[in-house]
């Protein structure tokens, strides 16, 4: 059952008044401005996208609104009365919520034990069986499949962030802002989610969706925000009339990209996995048993809805963990049991779904991020006498080679933008002599620009005759790369299809049908 407008909110409908205006908006950080006069405005009843690149000022309104940050300059209105939104908790009484993109939830916790901390005195859910059963009725109103008792630390991404989405509906939030919510979910569950939205707006609610996927905005949103830079550059226009390449250019001054076919050649077999059976000590599903090859001049895209053991597939590959089972082959040479350091001198590199959990460290400099896979190597001199001066050098040519903006080869990695951050991370992990690459959602939470990049670079690997592993739970995505798509569900491979037979609905059927 949806939740049910209040009468304030079906008041304010009925004359279609603002639910959440922010008026000229400005914020620096560091002397820096991050947002210029910047506007935005949602009314009750309707699902208002917000777009703009990364770094763009989306997040940062955003967070102005809900209490994170407080404006240098301008108001925030609720119902057209202006409102002090001095602390999250200020946002919360006004019925303000966020789901934000980076997830704000304590991993050593339950489920429960997170609602408990972010809801409990304010919804009357202070102990972890009344939270448990809070869950379980969101859930399933939602149509989530989420354990109450499941450790957050344990669960995929796409799990967590279904967390957090239940936690500002159980917050009771009436004005529901959502960063980037269909990012790491599969083409159905993005569906069903954006199709929920729709519904709690025509319930009375405000919607506000941050998104870079072009057609979600154009298919569930009633009016669309661009910003760029910092400044708000389509203000509120309706969608109708639009299409993706009045917004791209909005967004960027250029239309989106179209992906070419992939110019390579097939050659021999570089992954060749055989049975593969890897036990999940958390609970959750493993693998079961995976047969896959992927040849040279081959993009392999792995779809599936998260949590159905792409994790432990990936972290098999990399040798983060032991197989029970089966084997791995890296062209001729059998990896199963070699370890980390070994795979990457045979060739086998990784971009791993969270690039600063897994693949940088933020609080080095972005000379030492592009520099560490190889110290033990010797390429920058012995341990006492490392050259810093070889490992600059490098570093400004891999920041010029690939176009990584913002960053210095002394610049701490933490203050480069996500799509940059993943290009610094491709500059280290394609360098060299990569045979293989495994990645993993390399494109979550990039915006359009950045993802053409990331494909891009991905595509130019292949094209010089190496291969690549893709897993995503983005469909788009894995269509828009992959020459070979497989679908993972419950741990094992349930269908496989060359690019030309790969449509959606054969994919999300097999994805949704074995979940």
């Amino acid at each position: 059952m949806l939740p049910v407008a209040t009468d304030q909110i079906m008041q304010a409908q009925a004359t279609m008044t603002h639910a959440l205006e922010l008026k000229a908006i400005s914020k620096s950080f560091d002397g820096k401005e991050a947002l210029r006069k910047a506007s935005f405005n949602v009314r009750w009843g309707e699902v208002h996208a917000l777009l703009g690149e990364n770094g763009a000022g989306k997040s940062t309104i955003m967070n102005v609104a809900t209490g994170i940050y407080s404006p240098d300059e301008g108001s925030v209105h609720i119902n057209e009365q202006p409102v002090a939104v001095r602390s999250p908790g200020d946002a919360i009484r006004h019925g303000i919520g966020m789901v934000h993109q980076h997830y704000r939830l304590v991993k050593r916790f339950s489920v429960a034990e997170n609602i408990v901390l972010a809801c409990g005195d304010i919804q009357n859910l202070t102990s972890t069986s009344a939270a448990a059963s809070a869950v379980a009725e969101k859930a399933a109103e939602v149509g989530f499949d989420v354990s109450a008792h499941a450790i957050v630390g344990q669960l995929s991404i796409a799990e967590q962030q279904r967390v957090e989405i239940l936690k500002v509906l159980l917050l009771g939030a009436s004005i529901i802002i959502l960063d980037e919510p269909t990012a790491v979910l599969t083409d159905q569950e993005s569906r069903a989610i954006l199709a929920f939205c729709r519904r709690m707006a025509e319930a009375g609610h405000a919607v506000v969706l941050i998104t870079h996927k072009l057609r979600e905005v154009l298919e569930f949103s009633d009016r669309v925000t661009v910003m760029r830079h910092g400044e708000t550059v389509l203000d509120g226009a309706d969608t109708s009339g639009l299409d993706v390449d009045i917004l791209s250019r909005h967004m960027i001054g250029e239309p989106s990209l179209a992906m070419d076919e992939l110019n390579a050649s097939l050659g021999d077999p570089c992954l060749t996995v055989s049975n593969l059976v890897v036990p999940s000590p958390n609970g959750t599903i493993g693998v079961e048993g995976i047969s896959v090859s992927v040849r040279e001049g081959e993009i392999l895209g792995i779809a599936g809805v998260g949590g159905n053991g792409q994790q432990q597939l990936a972290d098999a590959l990399m040798g983060l963990t032991a197989c029970e089972n089966g084997s791995i082959r890296l062209g001729e040479n059998d990896i199963t049991n070699d370890n980390v350091t070994r795979r990457r001198q045979a060739g086998l590199r990784a971009v791993p779904a969270d690039r600063f959990a897994s693949g940088l460290i933020a609080d080095m400099t972005i000379a030492e991020n592009l520099a560490m896979t190889r110290l033990a190597d010797g390429e920058f001199g012995g341990y006492f006498t490392l050259s810093r001066r070889t490992m600059r050098k490098e570093a400004e040519d891999a920041i010029s080679d690939h176009d990584i903006r913002g960053a210095a080869p002394t610049r701490q990695t933490r203050l480069l933008s996500g799509g940059n951050a993943q290009k610094l991370l491709l500059a280290r992990e394609l360098s060299g002599s990569t045979r293989l690459l495994v990645a993993h959602s390399p494109t979550r939470g990039l915006d359009i620009k950045a993802c053409n990049t990331v494909h891009s670079l991905i595509r130019k690997f292949v094209e010089s005759g190496a291969a690549c592993l893709l897993i995503s739970e983005d469909l788009e995505e894995i269509l828009t790369l992959s020459t070979r798509v497989a679908v993972i569900s419950r741990g094992k491979v349930v269908g496989e299809f060359p690019k030309q037979e790969a449509t959606p609905e054969k994919i999300g059927a097999l994805m949704m049908g074995h979940a």
